[in-house]
């Protein structure tokens, strides 16, 4: 059976040469490798599944497979590593004067807005096993471990735009761990199948159109997609729960400031 690379968008090359090629091979066994291991989770569930079994449906040996990975189920979420890194790509790229929390929560809206290398998460079958790392506690060490590694970098990339220690000040942890909650707040609600509020939505919009990142902004569905092969139909609907987890996270903040300075009776 052949595995479904196409659910893990190739890298754009940096330049054309002989070590690009080598990276680029490296990159699609990588990607084959993920691909099996997926497929293989979901089809048969994570107690049934060997690191041969997901070598041999990607047509590697397991040497090679331990060349890329340290398990089947770091295999599995190699896609959380890849949109890690691309978040970050994002972040650093935000204008440098843009407060840090509103620099990571557009950097997120540009990755999920993203058509040319759409978000792994919107693409087929994730959302399945995205809702399995909530049941499987091996799945979820691997997510965990994964995830903390982006924020780390997301924590230096904010520390760098504030021209600060990342160790004595604060503040470029505490943006990201709220940041990156919102964002790990909504995939763990839309995995479960929670819809997004459209209340506020045009009854009269074309379902075609997406909310994204930036409020107010809709973007057309593309007419050469087929959203069979590249994203969950219910993809729409993650922007929009992104979106709707960082509206409350402000307005909590701004309840919490409005009421920060009010005195403790006999004190």
């Amino acid at each position: 059976m052949k595995v479904n690379e196409d659910t893990f968008p190739d890298p754009v090359p940096a330049q054309d040469g002989v070590e690009d090629r080598r990276q680029r091979k490296a990159r699609q066994t990588r990607n084959a490798l993920a691909a099996a291991a997926l497929d293989l989770i979901l089809e048969r569930g994570l107690a049934d599944v060997t690191v041969g079994a997901v070598a041999d449906r990607a047509d590697v040996t397991r040497r090679t497979f331990s060349r890329h990975f340290v398990g089947k189920e770091d295999a599995a979420l190699d896609f959380v590593r890849g949109d890690g890194d691309r978040i970050n790509a994002l972040l650093r790229a935000r204008p440098a004067d843009e407060p840090p929390l509103l620099a990571y929560r557009r950097a997120v809206a540009d990755w999920l807005a993203d058509r040319q290398n759409p978000a792994s998460h919107i693409r087929p079958r994730m959302r399945a096993l995205l809702a399995l790392v909530d049941t499987e506690p091996a799945l979820f060490a691997a997510y965990e471990r994964i995830r903390v590694d982006a924020q780390e970098e997301s924590i230096r990339i904010i520390a760098d735009r504030l021209a600060v220690d990342d160790v004595r000040d604060l503040r470029p942890a505490v943006v990201v761990d709220a940041a990156a909650g919102v964002l790990t707040a909504a995939l763990r609600a839309w995995a479960r199948g929670i819809q997004a509020d459209h209340s506020d939505a045009d009854p009269d919009a074309d379902p075609g159109e997406r909310r994204d990142a930036h409020p107010g902004e809709r973007r057309d569905a593309h007419p050469g997609d087929r959203p069979e092969d590249h994203h969950d139909p219910d993809a729409v609907d993650l922007a929009a729960l992104v979106e709707q987890a960082y509206d409350a996270l402000m307005g909590e903040a701004a309840l919490a400031a409005s009421h920060r300075a009010t005195p403790v009776s006999g004190k």
